[in-house]
């Protein structure tokens, strides 16, 4: 298997530190706001990688962390006149039913950076007696980037003629610009703080995530604690610099074997920023497409790409959606196993880097192929049975494809409209048992009127939204 390794700028042979077993760490969201789809992004970016490497037959262990104490949440929480920990709940609620959505598996693990105090206490003052942390004269506990020679070796950023990035303001105090913080201590009504050895305060970003992994993710004794780290493309530098030198300056050992990170989400060609008041919130998606249709699209885009999302790609992708459910609802009731070719030709793809390009040109092959045959051989089960098998791998892989056809196509129909059709429907059934052949042809007509398509079957009449 193949990835790009952000570090060393290239793609590698991706080697575990254990065999058969990968660990994984990737940010997530700082829950102050609703998710949008810079993180549906990322979220199904490391969800794909995660499905390919256990398809390929690793034991995966994946972490991915909720920061809930911030200095953007605190703000957030004194507008809205709120207590933190309700304000947090509630976007970390929306997060979860946003990513089951978007179908996104849950990961091993999702720590909160509130219930990680003990270990980045830990951290903190094994990074004090070493000398390569200071206090201030307020309290606030910085690291000393200039004690460690490698700062800048992930992002090869941050070097001497270079500023942080900070998300707070500075402190006049601190020894060097790069230096970034790693304890606020308590400032008053409109602060938070938690009562510890390092006296009343709360961490500082960075070093949550580096404590997470310690306690709950780290290979013991190893000279990296985990395979991969890995995030949006933004949090390269500072963040997972600043990750990077904390975990190698307290404990002499580098955070990753691994740096993976993916693209950022552009609308009208800008960055997502709710800074630059572009940001399209994953629920607002999700009134107007289900989020199978988000996902189909999502996964399009190379991961280490720019998405410049457009709603026109957005539809133009979904005909590759609507070609995988044609070919499911020809084989429906069918069970199979995916012929090996097939699995094979599509994991090889993904396992290099994962070629999402690659891969759906051999789905759109199978689909291509899987029609012809069943025109050729529209009875035969054997054929329905490995064509069943092999749409089943792509939901395994790509999770896509797994409703049933006939509710794929009904999609964006409210239930106040199905009930209206249904009527309609038992109507026009009524109107044929009693050989009024002309009402039926009207209420077809009808329907059609309204964009549903009728399909008369051996089994009963069937309906369609037509797109």
């Amino acid at each position: 298997m193949k990835i790009y390794d952000t570090k060393l700028k290239q793609k590698v042979d991706f080697i575990s530190i254990m065999p058969g077993e990968v660990r994984i760490y990737v940010c997530g969201p700082t829950v102050y706001d609703d998710a949008h789809l810079g993180h549906a992004r990322s979220a199904i970016v490391f969800d794909l990688f995660v499905r390919v490497l256990e398809l390929e037959g690793y034991k995966v262990n994946f972490v991915k962390n909720f920061t809930d104490i911030d200095d953007k949440i605190i703000k957030k929480a004194l507008e809205e006149n709120k207590d933190i920990q309700t304000l947090t709940q509630y976007y970390i609620k929306s997060y979860l039913a946003d990513m089951k959505a978007l179908l996104v598996k849950r990961p091993n693990k999702e720590p909160k950076a509130t219930q990680s105090i003990d270990c980045i206490i830990k951290m903190i003052q094994r990074l004090l007696e070493k000398g390569i942390a200071y206090k201030t004269s307020n309290g606030d506990i910085y690291l000393d980037v200039g004690k460690d020679n490698l700062y800048g070796s992930i992002s090869h950023r941050g070097l001497e003629n270079e500023q942080n990035i900070s998300r707070v303001e500075e402190n006049e105090e601190k020894k060097n610009e790069r230096d970034f913080v790693l304890w606020k201590m308590y400032k008053g009504i409109e602060d938070i703080g938690y009562e510890t050895s390092l006296g009343r305060g709360r961490p500082g970003w960075h070093i949550e995530c580096s404590a997470m992994i310690e306690e709950m993710l780290a290979y013991k004794g190893k000279p990296y604690q985990i395979d991969i780290h890995g995030g949006g493309a933004d949090l390269l530098f500072p963040h997972h610099e600043n990750e990077a030198s904390q975990t190698r300056c307290a404990d002499d050992v580098e955070i990753a074997k691994y740096w993976m990170h993916n693209g950022f989400v552009n609308i009208n060609g800008e960055k997502m920023s709710k800074s630059l008041g572009n940001s399209f919130f994953i629920k607002d998606a999700l009134k107007v497409y289900d989020g199978e249709i988000l996902r189909n699209y999502l996964l399009g885009v190379h991961y280490r790409s720019i998405l410049n999302f457009n709603e026109e790609d957005l539809l133009m992708s979904k005909k590759r959606l609507d070609k995988l459910y044609r070919l499911k609802k020809r084989v429906i009731g069918e069970i199979g196993i995916a012929r090996e070719d097939f699995r094979f030709s599509l994991l090889e793809a993904l396992s290099d880097d994962l070629n999402v390009s690659k891969a759906f040109s051999v789905l759109e092959e199978m689909i291509n192929t899987a029609n012809d045959e069943l025109d050729k051989n529209p009875k035969d089960k054997i054929l329905k049975a490995k064509i069943a098998g092999n749409i089943e791998f792509v939901t395994e892989v790509f999770g896509i494809g797994g409703k049933e056809a006939l509710e794929y196509f009904q999609l964006g129909v409210s239930e106040v409209q199905k009930d209206f059709i249904t009527q309609r429907l038992q109507e026009r059934l009524s109107a044929k048992k009693q050989k009024d052949f002309a009402l039926a042809d009207k209420i077809r007509a009808e329907l059609m009127a309204i964009g549903i398509v009728v399909m008369d079957t051996p089994e009963g009449s069937v309906w369609e939204k037509i797109n």
